[in-house]
């Protein structure tokens, strides 16, 4: 079984890798550029000043690793840099010009130059496998004591040591690390958390601009909570400040008060917000959703299968079909219409994350949208298990039919049930893209598609990666799900002895 969970980890792994590909390549390739700032107001704002309007869209591309673009600060440092004898300036002089011109023509550069003030700035275009390398190489970022090169602070610290820290506790902290705690323990699930292993998905823009993806999706939202700490420098207060995530700041770009308050170089952190990130929500939403489906449909199915034929069979029968023929639209409608009468709300932001209402409506519309799935598989698969020679064999032992469904046709008509989950946990993440919406909902599935409707192609590109994580490894958790339910199915690669 080892042998079989490796190569189909492995096997996962390239799986999530070729989708993710395909996705970079279609939206980076076939989605026209200038699409990313249909949608931005600063597009607006800037257009009186032509100059800056120019800066501020090659910063975008370049932020979204489009191209290289150096403004004319950057290129006179650059060219400066090659040629130290040189006295590079802003000025529109024929030397200037030159020593531009052979920089960009050495580097691979197209010089250009801008509208108003014709100073001279210039941009690369990034080949597509180089985009996709920059894509996978930053993909995975590991924090170390030298992650951290500051000129301004050369006797930075390096080392990575355990202590109990006078804010947090125990913890393993570090100095020369972009994160202060690199391991550290408190009250929230999982209870031990790490800073040291960050996945780097890209720069949101032009909606969440500036921000990371990772922070957009997996960041808490909400109004900020505070809680009382006490601080190095004696100081008790109140705060939202999140102090687990202390990443290092520069000297000259720091806050006093908050260097004051941590006594070291680790000031720029996190708030901490009252509700869950938009993954957070998702699964929290999905997880209950797919308990509540198996609950409502076991029994139901288990009921048919028992009473084939008779009322009880062809009411859920002509149910099953209704749910199954009706679009899954028009059913989130026609559900949380029936929810809002029951007292539910009927919008997730009416009272929040906060109160569990708000958590009733998105998931019971989950939950039945994966009902007709599971109860029209299981009543088959019961059906098919009752004319078996071993329910015959047991009726003739003369156990009774609550025995022989409990102890025999039970157990062995859930094992396609059970690998069916991921299926469902699939048809999860495209129910939650309608649900979310429908319930303006903040979570994953909602950010899909107004990610696609704002051209914000590092937040689609980080879904497909999360989505496509998600189902594959459903998959394999549902064979090994299986094989748990059914210890005589043995999980092996093709070829291996233990299969014959």
């Amino acid at each position: 079984m080892k042998k079989y969970l490796f190569f189909r980890v492995l096997r996962s792994i390239v799986s999530i890798f070729l989708v993710t590909t395909i996705a970079y390549i279609m939206v980076f390739s076939m989605v026209p550029r200038r699409d990313i700032f249909k949608q931005d107001p600063m597009i607006q704002k800037l257009a009186n000043d032509p100059d800056s309007l120019t800066d501020y869209k090659e910063n975008a591309y370049r932020k979204m690793n489009y191209i290289d673009y150096f403004d004319t600060k950057s290129l006179i440092a650059k060219v400066e840099a090659e040629h130290p004898d040189a006295k590079v300036t802003t000025a529109h002089t024929a030397a200037n010009a030159k020593l531009f011109k052979e920089w960009a023509n050495d580097n691979g550069y197209k010089l250009n130059r801008y509208s108003v003030s014709k100073n001279y700035y210039v941009t690369r275009e990034l080949p597509l496998l180089e985009r996709l390398g920059r894509f996978y190489g930053n993909l995975i970022q590991i924090d170390t004591p030298w992650a951290i090169h500051d000129k301004s602070n050369p006797k930075l610290a390096r080392y990575l040591r355990i202590e109990n820290d006078k804010t947090v506790g125990w913890a393993v902290v570090g100095s020369g690390t972009r994160y202060r705690y690199q391991i550290y323990f408190n009250g929230s699930f999982p209870f031990i958390h790490q800073n040291i292993i960050k996945f780097n998905l890209g720069t949101s823009y032009p909606t969440f601009a500036g921000n990371a993806v990772t922070d957009v999706i997996g960041g808490r939202q909400g109004q900020t909570v505070s809680t009382k700490y006490k601080f190095p420098n004696g100081q008790v207060m109140n705060t939202a400040d999140n102090v687990y995530t202390r990443q290092y700041q520069s000297p000259s770009r720091r806050n006093q008060m908050s260097y004051e308050r941590y006594e070291d170089d680790y000031t720029n952190v996190d708030q901490v917000n009252q509700d869950p990130s938009m993954i957070g929500t998702s699964v929290r939403a999905g997880f209950w959703a797919l308990i509540l489906s198996y609950v409502i449909g076991i029994p139901i199915a288990l009921g048919m299968a028992r009473l084939k034929g008779k009322w009880f069979d062809r009411l859920f029968t002509g149910v099953v079909t209704v749910l199954m023929a009706v679009p899954g639209l028009a059913l989130i409608y026609t559900f949380r219409y029936v929810l809002s009468v029951a007292g539910a709300p009927d919008s997730f932001p009416t009272k929040g994350a906060s109160a569990f209402s708000s958590w009733v409506g998105p998931t019971v519309v989950l939950a039945l949208l994966s009902v007709s799935g599971i109860v029209i598989w299981f009543r088959r698969y019961m059906v098919d298990q009752q004319q078996s020679d071993y329910v015959k064999f047991a009726k003739s032992k003369g156990l009774t039919d609550r025995e022989i469904y409990r102890k025999h046709i039970f157990k062995n008509a859930s094992i396609p049930v059970v690998q069916g989950i991921p299926g469902n946990i699939i048809g999860l993440i495209s129910g939650a893209m309608m649900t979310e919406t429908v319930f303006a909902m903040p979570g994953m599935g909602k950010m899909l598609p107004d990610s696609i409707i704002a051209h914000n192609n590092s937040v689609v590109i980080a879904l497909v990666f999360i989505f496509t994580t998600i189902g594959v490894f459903s998959v394999l958790l549902g064979d090994v799900l299986m094989s748990i339910v059914d210890p005589r199915i043995q999980l092996a690669v093709s070829g291996d002895e233990q299969n014959g």
